[in-house]
C-alpha cells in the first residue's frame, strides 16, 4: 500500500466519539410516591396550580426512587 493509503486507513479504523449532549438543567419543586389511591393525582395537581402561579412545571417519573417529580426545565 502506497503511504496514503495507509493514512486513509489508519483515518477511517478509528472510533470517532461525538461528544454527549449537555442535559438540560432542571429543577424538583416536589417528590410525591408513586403508590397513591386510584383517582388520587396530587403530583398533577400541584404542577397545575405552579402553572397557574406562571411556573412552567411539569410531571416526570423518576423509576429509581418509585416516585413522581414536579420539575421545571433549565432553572437552576
Amino acid at each position: 500500500m502506497s503511504p496514503a493509503d495507509v493514512a486513509a486507513h489508519e483515518a477511517g479504523s478509528y472510533v470517532r466519539s461525538v461528544p454527549a449532549a449537555p442535559k438540560p438543567s432542571r429543577t424538583v419543586l416536589e417528590r410525591f410516591p408513586a403508590g397513591n389511591p386510584r383517582g388520587s393525582w396530587p403530583a398533577e395537581e400541584f404542577a397545575a396550580d405552579r402553572r397557574r402561579e406562571g411556573v412552567p412545571a411539569r410531571v416526570v417519573m423518576d423509576l429509581a426512587t418509585d416516585s413522581f417529580l414536579v420539575i421545571v426545565e433549565g432553572a437552576s
